[in-house]
């Protein structure tokens, strides 16, 4: 029997067909994993220079690239979970950005699928990789340097407040990889300034407020915080308290002054977080992690609030405004 199709009829299937396949070549587009250990709100800034990063080396999410975010909400014991989650998703690579405890998480999950990482601590040392230049197996990534810089960060802090003696350092005790040798760093870096210190754990929102009450009692000269994606997922309370109590505070990243915070020392982030995207972009091209040397961030910035300063009664010293890379007033 001979089945005659009209004209509407093949348009109508031609047309299907054409509205099918930008479905079916979005279900075979490469799909990245992004594994964060903190919260997707407060880090919108650094994903745009990931994004940006991929877009360098011609990816761009939803048109030629998925990814799929999983972010632990600063409860760390969830990423090995959310690594496992991605490898059954069948991720085409993973980015496990925000430190140490999410790059091992993923090595953790999968020997196979390639990894792009960005931490602040050696990550030959912690087992990321055999070697700085040679990375071997299925990672590399950025060495952004973070607990490396706490004797220049102190010595900062105390630049700006030269009458300071003692110093109340906030580290978070479940972030081991980070707090570990942040506390092994500077009990010696103080005492090669003539500082005290008094180490306070903290590691969520009530801690926070708790710790600065208490503040209020011993009444520190001045503020370290350590450099910990929590502390970062938390810097409008840990600004706001800072500022409420009168302290002065040094942090690890300029999104703690933007918000408010005196003065910051640390690595170009969303120079780091664009370099992870060009590099998560030439993984996708083919190239194989263990023939990408770990990068290591070269560029840093100190970033003062004059504004905060004033407010706090502080005269910053030419020398150190001098230094700045940016005076925000």
């Amino acid at each position: 029997m001979t089945v005659t199709i009209g004209r509407r009829e093949l348009l109508a299937a031609l047309g299907g067909a054409a509205a099918a396949w930008p479905l079916a070549a979005r279900a075979q587009q490469p799909a990245i994993g992004f594994l964060h250990p903190a919260s997707a709100d407060t880090f919108a800034d650094r994903l745009r220079a990931f994004r940006q990063g991929l877009k360098e080396t011609g990816h761009v999410e939803g048109v030629n690239v998925t990814i799929e975010y999983r972010w632990a909400e600063n409860e760390l014991d969830r990423l090995p979970a959310l690594a496992a989650e991605l490898v059954r998703r069948q991720v085409t690579m993973m980015v496990a950005a925000g430190g140490t405890v999410a790059a091992l998480a993923a090595k953790a999950a999968t020997t196979t699928i390639p990894i792009v990482f960005a931490t602040g601590e050696d990550p030959v040392s912690h087992g990321l990789v055999d070697s700085i230049a040679r990375p071997g197996g299925n990672l590399t990534g950025i060495y952004f340097l973070a607990t490396e810089l706490t004797a220049k960060r102190l010595g900062l802090l105390r630049e700006l407040v030269p009458h300071a003696v003692r110093i109340a350092v906030l580290v978070n005790p479940v972030n081991a990889p980070i707090a570990e040798p942040t506390l092994r760093e500077i009990p010696e870096a103080a005492r090669a300034i003539g500082l005290q210190i008094q180490v306070l754990n903290v590691s969520n929102s009530r801690e926070i407020d708790a710790t600065f009450s208490a503040l209020v009692r011993e009444r520190p000269d001045a503020l370290f915080i350590g450099p910990d994606p929590f502390f970062n997922n938390r810097r409008k309370q840990l600004v706001l308290q800072a500022m409420r109590h009168g302290l002065p505070a040094g942090y690890a990243s300029r999104e703690y002054v933007e918000a408010g915070g005196l003065m910051s020392y640390g690595t170009d982030f969303l120079d780091t977080y664009r370099q992870v995207g060009a590099y998560a972009g030439r993984v996708l091209k083919g190239v194989k992690p263990a023939d990408l040397p770990v990068v290591q961030s070269a560029k840093f910035e100190l970033v003062i609030n004059q504004m905060t300063a004033r407010i706090l009664g502080l005269k910053i010293p030419p020398t150190l405004l001098a230094r700045a890379d940016e005076v925000i007033e």
